[in-house]
């Protein structure tokens, strides 16, 4: 058997336990491919734990473009004896098992996995363990193993050495010493290796140079890059996985940008302090997760009551309560969309691409404070985690209009007007006095128990929507218009769905499919009903167990999708089971879809 060879997309998965430094070989590799020249794309699965159990990290190496989670393992890096047990179900024939002896000595004594179709010849013996102590402890095993890859992937040597002195150099010239010792280690294990078993291990990626100067960069920085971008000048939140790494990239980029982050004591605070910036005049956001959002509830009635903008970012994670904190879902759509008492206008992104991620939260900020309401962006631990290159930003997109008046003597914060859109004045800014209630009020903002006056009022608000409906982002289809069978998904679905659906017409061109992706879940564009009656015949995928956003559609269109594709296991889609599947629904014979996992209809 012959490992690797020929193929132009590589799956690497790293796997051992919390607290060995996987991130850390994640953050070495991921630098080092790219600047190789190779596309990349790296995703991970964790325990909620800050040692023990088992982590692993996902990095595909390829000649093209790649952004989605596989379910195949080529390489397999062992650091602890669990590993191989841990991802035994993703774990094939042609599986490359690479590990220190005494991390795969209880496996192969076992020989539990020739079910597999494994044999001698998946497994490598590398001295990770023996070759750290002897640089220093077990410590350096990381980047022995980052190194070992490196060398494997014909990554040159000049680029690794930088990385790791721009990674380690603060830390003292002594263990950057240590450190760059570690990497020749690993270096020199991947040449041995490679000469003793150039007859089964074989790598032919090609590179590009132009990849060396693309970005590469998460759904985390995305948004905070559209953060930056749409002008936000105060965030408040409080730490919740997986919302908090925007709350460190915002707070990291605050003095440069003016802006002022606030770690508020508990969510109720954050959103409140929140609003309190955007009464004032300040774009202001609040991050969190399901379950802290759940607090937030009240606040997010008094947004719409008092009409002042917010944007709020909701980091999505498998419930009820506080579930699966360091796994991934699409279960707070409901949630979002029917948070807050009573009944005011509000809209929900869920962006599937970087791009989107970017644009729309910058489009956030301005719709929030153009409409004076609530506007949400959906993410989940899957999309904020997930690392791809990408040539650039849409900075040409970016567009930033100021909706803030200069009032007079006598302004009137909820004057009625035949939009429903009072112009929103800010304290100090001009003559008059800008009043809320978070009670009904009348147009200064006084309180009211007139009965008229309250129908007039939500009639005002409600009224909105009319003007909203105008500035919907439409869903994007890929794909022929004259399809025959129409996939639905929306948010970090986009890229399985569509790699798998890319892979299928290639293997049968003269299929009519085609994909809609929703980045934009509330309120639908008009175009959404025409789209799905189209169809001959529609299956969604969804990482919930209900298909709320199926549900929303027919309780929106009148559409019912009868053919649903639903996984809440906390793991995201991977390209296999989306093929999988659509192999089912739309009768596309002669599809090799191995390794594809059962998914709940």
């Amino acid at each position: 058997m012959v490992f690797l060879s020929e193929k132009e997309d590589i799956s690497l998965v790293l796997c051992g336990e919390a607290g060995q430094g996987i991130q850390t070989v994640e953050a070495i590799l991921a630098h080092a491919i790219k600047q190789s020249g190779y596309h990349i794309f790296s995703t991970k699965e964790y325990m909620s734990r800050v040692r023990g159990g088992q982590n692993s990290t996902e990095i595909r190496i390829s000649s093209h473009r790649v952004a989605s989670y596989v379910n195949r393992i080529d390489i397999l890096l062992a650091l602890s004896s669990g590993a191989i047990k841990h991802l035994e179900d993703r774990i094939s024939g042609d599986t490359l098992i690479i590990g220190d002896p005494e991390h795969l000595k209880t496996v192969k004594e076992e020989g539990i996995f020739q079910e597999h179709g494994l044999n001698t010849d998946n497994f490598i013996e590398i001295p990770l363990m023996e070759s750290a102590q002897e640089i220093g402890g077990l410590i350096f095993a990381n980047v022995i193993a980052a190194g070992f890859i490196s060398s494997i992937l014909n990554i040159p040597k000049e680029i690794f050495d930088g990385l790791i002195s721009d990674m380690f150099t603060r830390k003292g010239a002594q263990i950057l010493e240590n450190d760059l010792k570690a990497g020749e280690a690993g270096y020199q294990i991947g040449r041995e290796l490679m000469e003793s078993k150039s007859e089964i291990i074989q790598v032919s990626l090609s590179g590009q140079s132009e990849v060396r100067d693309e970005l590469l960069m998460n759904g985390t920085d995305a948004v905070g890059f559209g953060c930056l971008a749409g002008k936000c000048r105060f965030m408040s939140s409080y730490p919740m996985t997986p919302s908090t790494p925007l709350q460190s990239f915002l707070a990291s980029n605050a003095h440069e940008f003016e802006m002022i982050y606030e770690q508020a004591e508990d969510e109720i605070a954050a959103i409140n302090m929140a609003l309190g910036a955007s009464y004032a005049g300040a774009r202001s956001i609040v991050a969190t997760s399901g379950s802290g959002f759940a607090l937030m509830g009240e606040a997010v009635g008094l947004a719409g009551m008092i009409e002042t903008p917010l944007v709020i970012y909701i980091a999505q994670r498998p419930g009820p309560a506080v579930g699966l904190p360091t796994r991934t879902s699409q279960e707070d759509l409901n949630l979002a969309l029917y948070s807050g008492p009573g009944e005011f206008p509000r809209i929900i992104f869920a962006p599937g691409k970087l791009e989107d991620a970017f644009i729309l939260t910058q489009k956030a900020f301005n719709l929030a404070e153009k409409y004076q309401i609530p506007v949400f962006i959906l993410t989940d631990q899957y999309f904020v985690d997930c690392y791809y290159n990408l040539s650039s930003l849409p900075l040409e997109d970016v567009e930033n209009e100021n909706y803030l008046v200069k009032t007079a003597p006598d302004y009137q914060r909820y004057l009625i007007t035949h939009d429903g859109i009072t112009p929103q004045g800010i304290p100090g800014y001009g003559d008059g006095l800008v009043v809320v209630d978070s009670d009904e009020h009348d147009e200064e903002g006084h309180i009211t128990e007139n009965l008229d006056l309250r129908t007039q009022m939500v009639d005002k608000r409600l009224k909105k929507l009319e003007q909203i409906k105008e500035d919907v982002v439409s869903p994007e289809l890929v794909g022929p218009e004259n399809y025959q069978e129409l996939v639905v998904g929306w948010g970090s679905t986009y890229w399985p769905i569509r790699e798998a659906l890319e892979n299928l017409l290639q293997r049968n061109e003269e299929k009519k499919i085609s994909f809609l992706h929703f980045k934009q879940v509330y309120p639908f564009h008009k175009s959404v009903a025409e789209y799905l009656e189209r169809a001959e015949d529609v299956i969604i995928f969804e990482n919930n167990a209900q298909g709320q956003l199926a549900n929303l559609i027919k309780l929106e269109t009148g559409f019912e999708i009868q053919e649903r594709v639903l996984k809440y296991n906390g793991m995201p889609f991977s390209v296999e089971e989306v093929e999988e599947n659509l192999k089912r629904f739309t009768s596309i014979e002669n599809v090799d879809t191995s390794g594809a996992e059962e998914v709940s209809k």
